[in-house]
């Protein structure tokens, strides 16, 4: 599964727009009572800013925040019109059962298209390929349910978290701090041109997928053991702690990757993988982590002294 979705992101980084919106810069219109969350980071927003009680159904992939969410449950790759239209319980303001607002992150089964067909108002959010872009997203997502205010107050939040855990990390020019950055354990990766990998640029690293990237992978190139080894980079990043239970112990069970730097002076850093994935309200929190980890990486006079 966990392969699917990195090849969905490649492809839908190909065909469409990273930041795509179809109503961000629309007008704000009545609060709606009834919101469908079919993205994990949609419903983080929408609880951050406020607007949780008016999410009556959230997608399978939905577990933040941790407590709150609804019991409804909506499958996003295999989405069911039928489910949709029914989900929303009827109330005195919203009498219908269909939702006033669907928050989708990709268009599986034209259901946006389907949607509309009923009269449902639908917005994609797809990946962001910088941070302004989930920015934007925080503060579309406020203007159309009603919480304009708190959205502007939860960017400017996470702005200072990153402006925070960007300024930590100090110059380091005369010191070529190269990375690999793991999806999951078949060597997927990320580049310099994607969301995460745009955060691991301002940090000043090196990437070593950079290098192997086409434009047929969309900046998530599948890279190879030996390449990774060859590389020998001085700081690895695990994404897949949670999906796959990778670790520093299992990374160093590899074959060959004894030898690789990151490994032979402990700098292989586990991440949440739902932190790392998603483009919400936790992106200060996975700043702060890649940042602590470069700053590690960077004041370990034996990893230089090679």
């Amino acid at each position: 599964m966990r392969r699917a979705l990195i090849a969905l992101a490649a492809a839908l980084a190909l065909v469409a727009p990273a930041a795509t919106m179809s109503s961000a810069s629309s007008a704000a219109t009545a609060r709606p009572s009834c919101v469908v969350s079919l993205s994990p980071t949609a419903t983080e927003t929408l609880f951050a800013i406020g607007a949780g009680p008016q999410v009556q159904a959230v997608d399978t992939d939905s577990n933040y925040p941790t407590h709150g969410l609804p019991t409804k449950r909506i499958n996003a790759l295999q989405p069911s019109v039928e489910a949709l239209i029914g989900v929303c319980h009827p109330t005195k303001s919203h009498p219908s059962t269909k939702p006033d607002l669907v928050v989708i992150s990709y268009n599986a089964n034209g259901i946006a298209q389907k949607l509309a067909g009923f009269g449902i108002k639908v917005v994609t959010q797809a990946a962001p390929s910088t941070l302004a872009g989930a920015y934007d997203q925080m503060i579309a997502l406020g203007r159309l349910t009603g919480h304009l205010g708190a959205a502007h107050q939860l960017v400017a939040r996470v702005r200072a978290q990153v402006a925070a855990a960007v300024a930590s990390v100090p110059t380091h020019a005369g010191k070529a701090l190269t990375v690999y950055y793991e999806l999951d354990p078949t060597y997927y990766s990320l580049t310099s041109s994607t969301f995460v990998g745009a955060m691991l640029k301002s940090l000043g690293v090196v990437n070593i997928a950079d290098a192997k990237s086409t434009a047929a992978d969309a900046g998530y190139p599948q890279l190879s053991a030996e390449y990774v080894v060859h590389a020998d980079p001085k700081l690895i990043f695990l994404a897949d702690t949670r999906c796959c239970h990778q670790s520093a112990q299992s990374v160093a069970r590899r074959p060959g990757f004894a030898t690789v730097a990151a490994v032979r002076f402990h700098h292989v850093v586990g991440l949440d993988d739902d932190v790392a994935s998603r483009w919400g309200p936790r992106i200060g929190i996975l700043m702060g982590e890649l940042a602590a980890g470069v700053r590690s990486a960077l004041a370990d006079a034996a990893l230089w002294a090679r």
